[in-house]
């Protein structure tokens, strides 16, 4: 478990190396290393930093690694030292077999600039394994008839080990008929053979029994015996011969189990039993024993097990044909493996980086190398990705791939690749493997927020609850993630008077718009401010809008009276002429309203009456007329309440209170004070001498003003009398008041101002509207007295 995880981690650690293998450049001298095998691990093999002429702490600085075909890490480097130690104990029959010599390629990979140097490690072998006979005993059966000289070849031992370390002889025990001779094979295998130097007498000795030594070349060399078990048989003096001594045969890797590879045929002069041949295998390995059969009557060669091209390539395979006595006659049938396209190519991944950055330039996606078990056309191969995508492949050294981007990516369009890697050889018929590899582009933050609308305009009606939600801003952001999250938030406004912050918040999550307090339609009929949305990426990125907010009136005011003013210590009485006509103008009601639109939209009304039927006032515009005619029974003082009601919703009203007094004329010179209750004195001192104070300044003001018009009248008019001012048309041209049309009134009034002369208080009258058709009165025709209010300056108003 423990070596496995060092793997992996030294698999991880090999991703980043391959990932740059496509553009590192690459020596192309191959250095080459031997070890003996069996050393132990961390055993010194040399320095690369001194192969490679580099200071001892640069392999450090740059990041050096030693990679390997497949990832198997028998080496490893000492960036401090610059050593090559191996990494483990090697056992060279483990590594290579059969295969001399055995050489383990790997490369040494520097960073910062890039380099790329070839090496090999050759494993040099020892004599570690002794030689092995397959048999525990050998058993020879050899007629007396045998003359001197005759050979009987012998089954060879087997020896892992190779070269000079492999069997170097055989030798024979003591005795007086038989040695050895040590022969070898087309494939430089030696195998013992046996030769008679003594013919052999059966009755002298039926039976020899010896003990063959195989001993190699190793030092110190070793050996392997084995019995051989001889019998002296009767005359049988001819052994079989086949037709050939050598058979050259190719078959098929795919070739069914059963499939004829040859049929071997020899033949025996003998007669009888010793004329018998069987066939059979000899002096062969486990493996082709196990892959071929015999048909020991027929000589068939059949195949037994599947082939396979990719593990081995040929079969030398002994033949024995043996008659029914102790002859027997070799030879040798070479089996040739021919390929077929059986395998399909395979596709390993050394690096993987599955998550790009939007806009990056050139990005190394993934690392793979691609290989074939197959041989020539069936081995060659061509990789190749999809046409409409926005990658490409590099070749690398050693079929190694490089899947490289081959643009800027843009994560709004497309957030993710499947690629799909297709390798395809050469054979015929060709086979295929691909390989699918999703690649995700990250985000950037490239996009700034957008609002659904450029300009937000919202109706909210005024009075309205603290908190109350005006509506919702919304902005989107192309971008994922974080840099999608958009945070909402108000902008100073441009008018620096807009107190902003007093009135509308916004909530950062969702862009909701609150009031925070009641707005007043008359006091701020519109305002906008803009609000600003923000992504939460690095840089952020921010957009705005406008919010237009308009406040919608509500029926908060109730109609306002200017006239006749209301708060005045004394009602406003309006005189009429009793001869008026019917339809006379008595006076206006005037009246405004705060609010705007149906809500301002007055009405007059006549709630109540001292004659009912005398009086009308005009719904619209608020003018009293006279209804009909009046006469001398119509009392001389009348009420009036007039209702001024708006058309809002629920309507909101105000009831003014007329006194209209009928008088015969307009001659009088004064009117008797209005019977107003006098307040009762006040206890306070103070109060006493605020009073005393302003009288004197009022009485002193009125002096002089009446002194003024006392003065002016007197010019205009010397035979009137002192104490009496007649009122008529020509009188006081230049000092009729006139009211021209203004807010709701619709036609002109005049007004005189006369003085009275025989008022105890010298107050200051203020006479009603006088029309051009009203004739001069009769000096005996007084105005009756009218009610009075006093203004700040001590004045009676009429």
């Amino acid at each position: 478990m423990e070596t496995r995880r060092k793997l992996i981690c030294s698999q991880r650690q090999v991703i980043f190396i391959l990932l740059l293998l496509g553009f590192s450049p690459v020596s192309a001298e191959t250095r080459r290393y031997s070890v003996v095998e069996e050393t132990e691990g961390s055993s010194f093999v040399t320095n690369i930093a001194k192969d490679l002429g580099l200071g001892q702490r640069e392999l450090s600085r740059r990041g050096a690694r030693v990679i390997s075909k497949g990832n198997k890490l028998h080496l490893q480097l000492d960036l401090e030292s610059g050593d090559l130690v191996l990494n483990e104990k090697l056992d060279r029959e483990e590594l290579c077999g059969d295969t001399e010599p055995c050489v383990l390629r790997f490369q040494v990979l520097l960073e910062n600039p890039l380099e790329f140097f070839q090496a090999e490690l050759q494993v040099i072998d020892i004599n570690d394994h002794a030689p092995v006979f397959m048999d525990r005993e050998i058993l020879l059966k050899i007629s007396e008839s045998s003359p001197p000289g005759t050979t009987f070849p012998l089954k060879n031992a087997q020896d892992v080990d190779v070269g000079h370390n492999d069997i170097e002889n055989y030798a024979l025990s003591a005795n007086s008929h038989f040695r050895v001779l040590t022969r070898k094979r087309s494939d430089n295998r030696k195998y013992p053979e046996l030769v008679l130097d003594k013919e052999l007498d059966r009755e002298e000795e039926p039976r020899l029994r010896l003990t063959l030594t195989a001993r190699d070349g190793g030092s110190p060399p070793r050996t392997g015996t084995v019995q051989v078990d001889i019998e002296v048989m009767d005359t049988n003096d001819n052994a079989p011969e086949f037709e050939q001594p050598f058979y050259r045969v190719q078959v098929p890797e795919d070739s069914p189990i059963g499939f004829l590879i040859v049929r071997v045929s020899a033949t025996d002069i003998d007669i009888g039993a010793n004329g018998e041949i069987s066939y059979s295998l000899f002096q062969v390995s486990e493996e082709i024993n196990k892959t071929f059969e015999v048909n020991s009557i027929t000589g068939e060669i059949r195949l037994n097990k599947q082939l396979d091209f990719e593990t081995t390539q040929s079969y030398e395979v002994n033949m024995e044909a043996r008659d029914a006595g102790s002859f027997s006659g070799k030879c040798t049938v070479l089996v040739q493996v021919t390929d077929v396209n059986d395998n399909a190519p395979e596709i390993s991944i050394s690096a993987l980086t599955s998550l790009i950055p939007e806009n990056s330039p050139e990005t190394v996606v993934a690392v793979f190398s691609v290989s074939d078990l197959d041989s020539e056309d069936n081995g060659r191969l061509d990789c190749s990705i999809q046409n409409d995508l926005p990658f490409l492949l590099k070749s690398s050294v050693e079929n190694f791939y490089t899947l490289v981007t081959d643009r800027p990516l843009d994560r709004e369009k497309t957030s993710e690749y499947n690629i799909t890697i297709t390798v395809t050889d050469l054979g015929a018929p060709r086979l295929k493997s691909h390989l699918s590899v999703l690649v995700l582009v990250s985000d950037m933050n490239d996009n700034a927020p957008t609002f659904t609308q450029t300009t937000y305009t919202l109706h909210v009606r005024e009075n309205n609850s603290p908190a109350l939600h005006m509506g919702t801003v919304s902005a989107t952001d192309r971008d994922s993630g974080a840099n999608a999250q958009v945070t909402y938030s108000l902008l100073p406004p441009h008018d620096p008077h807009l107190p902003l912050a007093s009135l509308v918040s916004i909530n950062a999550d969702n862009g909701h718009l609150f009031a925070l307090r009641a707005l007043d339609y008359e006091a701020l009929r519109a305002f906008e401010f803009r609000v600003g949305a923000a992504d939460a990426g690095s840089p952020a990125l921010s957009s705005e809008a406008l919010v237009r907010v308009l406040v919608l009136d509500d029926n908060d005011n109730a109609p306002f009276v200017l006239y006749p003013m209301q708060n005045a210590s004394a009602p406003c009485t309006e005189l009429v002429p009793r001869a008026a006509e019917p339809g006379y103008l008595v006076t206006k009601v005037v009246a405004v309203d705060g609010d705007s639109g149906q809500n301002a939209w007055l009405s007059y009304q006549l709630l109540k009456a001292t004659e009912p039927g005398l009086f009308s006032v005009w719904t619209h515009n608020g003018e009293v007329r006279t209804a009909r005619l009046l006469s001398e029974r119509d009392a001389p003082k009348h009420r009036l309440a007039v209702l001024v009601k708006d058309n809002g919703e629920p309507p909101m009203s105000v009831t003014v209170t007329l006194h209209v007094l009928l008088v015969d004329g307009f001659s009088q010179p004064f009117l008797p004070l209005p019977e107003v209750a006098r307040d009762e004195a006040q206890a306070d001192s103070l109060t006493v001498y605020l009073v005393i104070a302003l009288a004197a300044v009022s009485s002193l003001f009125l002096f002089s003003v009446l002194t003024f018009v006392v003065v002016r009248l007197c010019r205009r008019n010397k035979a009137a009398p002192i104490n009496r001012f007649s009122v008529t048309e020509d009188h006081f041209p230049g000092h009729l008041v006139g009211v021209s049309r203004t807010g709701t009134l619709s036609q002109n009034y005049q007004y005189e101002i006369c003085l009275t002369g025989g008022s105890e208080t010298g107050e200051f009258k203020f006479l009603k509207p006088i029309l051009s058709n009203i004739q001069s009165h009769s000096p005996r025709s007084e105005i009756e007295e009218n009610p009075s209010f006093k203004n700040d300056f001590g004045f009676s108003i009429q």
